[in-house]
């Protein structure tokens, strides 16, 4: 039998991360009823796989074991092609136990300009993961391609929004509308892939 999520199904989005959390229920379009891991209490895992993919299962299959319910997971970073892909799956924690991520901006810019380069390309990877308690998982991955900007610019978004501008862009993700940038994200493109596995 083909896995499906039922319009109205209660899901946990597998995140401690406010702002993740609103993307995740926005990009489900209203067809399930979104909780959030961190309002449950439920732990947050240490992220041990060495991909986005992997972490994304791990954080599902935790979460949905754990709450009981059907979780949706996201891991997602960025990676620079001038330093060998980094920050990648440890996007999050170049923002410190804090989250800073004004700091974790500087550290981009810091260590680009200790490789020397002035090439500015990157991208943001975002692997999602659907797991069922007890049960099976599906994972999908999408990726948006573009180019950094110094200084950061815009306010909206979270993370590295501010320094990315999208492949054929002008403004950063930190500057657009959250509604322009949820059509196009790596986020976006991955429950693309999502909703046509398990959506009617």
């Amino acid at each position: 039998m083909a896995l499906k999520l039922e319009r109205g199904t209660t899901i946990i989005a597998a995140t401690h991360n406010p702002g993740k959390a609103r993307e995740l229920a926005t990009l489900l379009e209203g067809r399930c009823e979104v909780v959030a891991a961190g309002d449950l209490g439920l732990p947050e895992p240490d992220e041990t796989e060495t991909t986005f993919t992997g972490n994304a299962l791990l954080k599902a299959r935790l979460a949905a074991d754990r709450g009981g319910k059907i979780a949706l997971a996201d891991d997602s970073g960025l990676s620079v092609r001038a330093l060998d892909g980094q920050p990648g799956i440890y996007s999050a924690r170049w923002a410190g136990p804090g989250k800073n991520f004004a700091d974790a901006m500087k550290k981009v810019e810091e260590r680009l300009e200790e490789a020397e380069s002035d090439d500015l390309a990157a991208w943001f990877t975002c692997a999602l993961a659907v797991a069922w308690p007890e049960g099976p998982a599906v994972v999908v991955e999408g990726r948006i391609d573009g180019t950094l900007t110094f200084p950061p610019r815009g306010d909206k978004g979270f993370g590295y929004d501010p320094i990315f501008i999208p492949e054929g862009g002008k403004l950063t993700f930190g500057e657009m509308d959250p509604a322009e940038k949820d059509a196009i994200s790596h986020r976006a493109r991955a429950f693309a892939k999502l909703k046509a596995a398990l959506f009617d």
